[in-house]
């Protein structure tokens, strides 16, 4: 993850933990996509969040509809100073998807998203995914020399 998306990943991590939602960075998920953040609230709702740091990765992207089947909520996290804009255009569906701006310190959200409830079978199969993707990575820092983590 390039130094400025770990920037924004450290601030959304960080405003995420202060509303209990435990985040997870770059989350694999059952579609074979990878999320650049999902994170798990109390309640067991998944939230993903796509970081964008540029404006032509940004408009690049044409995966990110591939998510919303694996969340709850989707949000869109950029840095401080990022063109705002291409996010009220309705490919980036606006109605949908939350919008956050970070940095390393902290993040503010713009706007939330909507919560669109995943079926109960999907919530199980992912939330079964980021636990033990969870577990093995503390495991991989407690015996780095372990394969098959991450």
């Amino acid at each position: 993850m390039p130094l400025a998306a770990r920037d924004v990943a450290r601030g959304v991590a960080r405003l995420f933990f202060r509303q209990d939602l435990i985040a997870l960075c770059e989350v694999p998920l059952g579609n074979g996509r990878r999320a650049d953040i999902m994170a798990l609230d109390g309640a067991g709702r998944i939230t993903i969040v796509e970081i964008k740091v540029s404006r032509a990765d940004l408009r690049g992207d044409l995966k990110w509809p591939d998510y919303l089947d694996y969340c709850d909520r989707f949000y869109w996290a950029v840095p401080g100073g990022f063109d705002l804009s291409p996010f009220e255009e309705e490919w980036f569906r606006p109605g949908c998807c939350g919008l956050i701006v970070a940095d390393r310190y902290d993040a503010a959200v713009l706007r939330d998203p909507e919560h669109r409830p995943m079926p109960g079978a999907r919530r199980k199969a992912e939330t079964l995914r980021f636990a033990r993707r969870a577990a093995r990575r503390l495991l991989g820092g407690l015996d780095p020399g372990l394969e098959g983590l991450d």
